[in-house]
């Protein structure tokens, strides 16, 4: 996978939801960059902030969140826009699929006045062009008999095929970026795979760029070109995705390869929990649960620092050439 044009770019992206004793960090300097045709993927465990990185791109964020630093979509300031700003971005110029498709279909219409309605509330079709247009994409997400399937309702599709008509309504508005949110978690392996190979598709077929969420770093491999991985709401590695799980160089990015399940391998949980938004330990954030820790990883919070071949990474074990990092290997 190549990557052209810069589409999407993040700098230093903070985010504050509310809480009850006043504004919490839950986002903390996330610099991020997704090229035209490229798939990138934002990985870790649930509540490390990558799904609120991806929500506030869309400020589909909870009422009194605060947003800052920096994030450009083709050109646009992001968190300049207006109201009507972000009609224009939403949908047309960024679209998002989430976990649960059926929160995304309403399950009183059927998938066909979904799509329809869709196109001619942003583009002015007509009901025919619409309806043509409609059929034309559940093709392109290999959704058998499209005119049969347009007059069908959510419930009678399975989950796999619910979630292609999701990306069918995502991609009405010929977006640019399409953000998704963990959406073969629920599904099983091998229509997960089907829906994998439909976003690669697409990909190569249109030119989408895809931000891909997942807390299972394996289902990027053979999918996105750049990987991110994020702990309590920061980014503690990046890089190229191949060199990335073969020789993984953050002590959080190999405990998540551990963790996963895999043939004939016993799974390795990650020790102690995951932080609480808010309160963050001094220093390196996954220091009370890293085998590597020492006194040097609770003065301040590491700093994502070249290491070689387009890598970063958060980490002080690493840039001290401390034999002991190489257990991260």
């Amino acid at each position: 996978m190549t990557m052209g044009d810069v589409v999407l770019e993040t700098d230093r992206l903070a985010v504050a939801l509310p809480g009850p004793a006043g504004l919490v960090p839950v986002v903390h300097d996330a610099t991020l960059t997704v090229g035209e045709g490229e798939i990138v993927g934002l990985a870790g465990e649930s509540g490390s902030g990558k799904s609120l990185t991806a929500q506030a791109l869309l400020n589909i964020l909870p009422d009194g969140a605060r947003v800052t630093g920096r994030a450009d979509f083709a050109g646009r300031d992001l968190l300049g826009l207006d109201d009507r700003g972000w009609r224009e971005v939403r949908g047309n110029g960024i679209a998002m699929v989430f976990q649960d498709p059926s929160a995304a279909l309403h399950p009183m219409l059927s998938v066909g006045r979904q799509l329809t309605e869709h196109m001619r509330a942003h583009f002015g079709m007509t009901r025919v062009a619409a309806r043509r247009r409609a059929a034309e994409l559940l093709d392109d997400v290999r959704i058998p008999d499209p005119e049969r399937a347009l007059k069908a309702y959510p419930h009678q599709f399975s989950g796999g095929m619910r979630q292609r008509v999701a990306i069918a309504i995502a991609l009405a508005c010929r977006p640019k970026l399409l953000i998704a949110d963990e959406p073969t978690t629920a599904l099983d392996v091998t229509v997960q795979a089907g829906i994998l190979a439909l976003l690669d598709r697409l990909r190569v077929e249109t030119g989408l760029s895809v931000l891909f969420i997942t807390h299972d770093l394996g289902v990027l491999s053979a999918l996105s070109t750049r990987t991110y991985v994020f702990y309590a709401g920061r980014v503690m590695e990046t890089g190229p995705t191949g060199s990335l799980l073969l020789d993984p160089r953050h002590p959080y990015t190999t405990a998540l390869l551990r963790a996963r399940p895999q043939d004939g391998a016993s799974l390795v949980p990650i020790p102690g929990s995951p932080v609480t938004p808010g309160e963050a330990p001094a220093g390196c954030p996954f220091g009370p649960r890293c085998t590597l820790h020492r006194d040097a990883c609770d003065a301040a919070v590491p700093a994502l620092r070249p290491i070689r071949d387009g890598r970063l990474i958060a980490c002080v074990a690493a840039h001290v050439g401390d034999p002991a990092a190489e257990v991260t290997r």
